[in-house]
């Protein structure tokens, strides 16, 4: 009888340290919920993925973060508590990088995935030239995280690794950017020579010298090439003289008309909607997010009523799933308003080409317009989401 209140007593015990173990587990998932609802809420842009446990009586937190900020406000929640932990939480950039914490896209255009392998889904693409930070390795992929902030994968076939030396120098350095849609970078100054590797539209190479009718060129890793210089442009002066205007947005979208749908893709190779939305404001001088869901936060609403009232050429139009009370609203496509009598926008759905509002148009887009949203202005907007080329960016 003795022995069996004393196995009473143990499980007792047992059970009460268990709920205890639970709560306590419980109440830092809440300061992780609530940290990470103010500084990591869309892990597109920032991580914040911490795990606790509870083993012989020790506390464990693991996981990772690029936000050292909220990383140390969770410190500080678990020390005011007086709780010992082992910290086993990786903070990016770390250790496994090293001092080659950035990189610059030495391919014509770089396809950066969702996880770290050649068969993941295409997250985003990057341009040849484009700088970007480096967070973390895993085999030959490396989590880098492009100038819109995107964090994913890309193998290390496509990038040049530098120090921080190494990419200021490079970001310092005269620039040269490809304006036309396709072409190439040839080994000599002519097109009969050898064929260093194709360009795209948005493409930036190093500038060496003008050589007759070609730029001479380098890439990110040395290479060295040449360019028609009836396709491309010095960058500052190319920046300077740009007018960002709704009349560009429109000539530089309408340049885009044909292009192929590719989900994932933001360059002439291939775009998604907002892969293309992003590629004409990138060549009207904006960085601007890369996702329709996440573009529809930045810029000034506009067209409140969806009444398409109030719409100027170049916004742009959001298209999805309304709010309800059961679920939020969700978008899933974005295209641009060219503010003509026909009610046209341009978007890219299967190939980039011209949609109408107006029923009465040949290519009245009837599904769209059933599941319009709202619209937002971009040009002449003050936002951190929407970078100006022309103020200098720092990576």
């Amino acid at each position: 009888m003795k022995f069996l209140k004393y196995v009473s007593f143990l499980l007792l015990l047992i059970l009460m340290k268990c709920k205890n173990d639970a709560k306590i587990i419980s109440e830092l998932e809440n300061i992780h919920a609530t940290i990470k609802a103010e500084f990591a809420p869309d892990k597109r842009v920032e991580l914040f993925d911490i795990h606790f446990e509870l083993a012989d009586n020790q506390l464990i937190i693991e996981g990772e973060t690029t936000s050292k900020k909220a990383f140390s406000i969770l410190l500080d929640s678990l020390n005011a508590r007086k709780l010992q932990f082992t910290n086993n939480v990786r903070v990016l950039p770390d250790a496994v990088i090293g001092d080659l914490q950035f990189a610059v896209a030495k391919n014509s255009v770089i396809n950066i995935r969702s996880e770290p392998k050649h068969s993941a889904e295409l997250g985003t693409q990057g341009l040849l030239g484009m700088s970007l930070k480096v967070l973390d390795k895993n085999g030959d992929f490396y989590r880098i995280q492009t100038p819109d902030t995107y964090i994913s994968w890309v193998d290390k076939g496509g990038i040049q690794l530098m120090t921080k030396e190494e990419i200021a120098t490079w970001n310092n350095r005269k620039k040269v950017i490809y304006t036309k849609n396709f072409g190439y970078v040839y080994a000599d100054k002519s097109e009969n020579s050898e064929i260093i590797s194709d360009i795209t539209l948005g493409g930036i190479l190093k500038y060496i010298s003008l050589e007759a009718n070609f730029y001479e060129v380098a890439y990110p890793d040395q290479r060295i090439g040449f360019i028609k210089k009836e396709e491309a442009v010095l960058y500052e002066s190319w920046l300077t003289n740009l007018a960002s205007s709704p009349e560009n947005i429109e000539n530089v979208a309408k340049n885009m008309v044909g292009f192929p749908y590719l989900w994932g893709g933001t360059s002439a190779k291939g775009m998604d909607c907002s892969g293309f939305t992003k590629m004409v404001y990138l060549m009207n001088g904006f960085i601007i997010p890369r996702d329709a869901s996440q573009q529809i936060n930045a810029g000034k609403t506009i067209d409140a009523t969806l009444k398409f009232e109030g719409l100027e050429k170049g916004d742009l139009l959001f298209f999805g799933t309304k709010a309800t009370s059961d679920q939020k609203q969700r978008v899933v496509h974005v295209g641009i308003w060219l503010g003509n009598d026909k009610m046209e926008f341009i978007h890219a759905s299967g190939n980039v080409h011209l949609s109408s509002m107006d029923q009465n148009q040949s290519n009245y887009d009837e599904m769209n317009k059933n599941r319009y949203l709202g619209s937002k202005r971009y040009l002449g907007v003050k936002d951190a989401m929407i970078v100006d080329l022309k103020k200098k960016l720092k990576l």
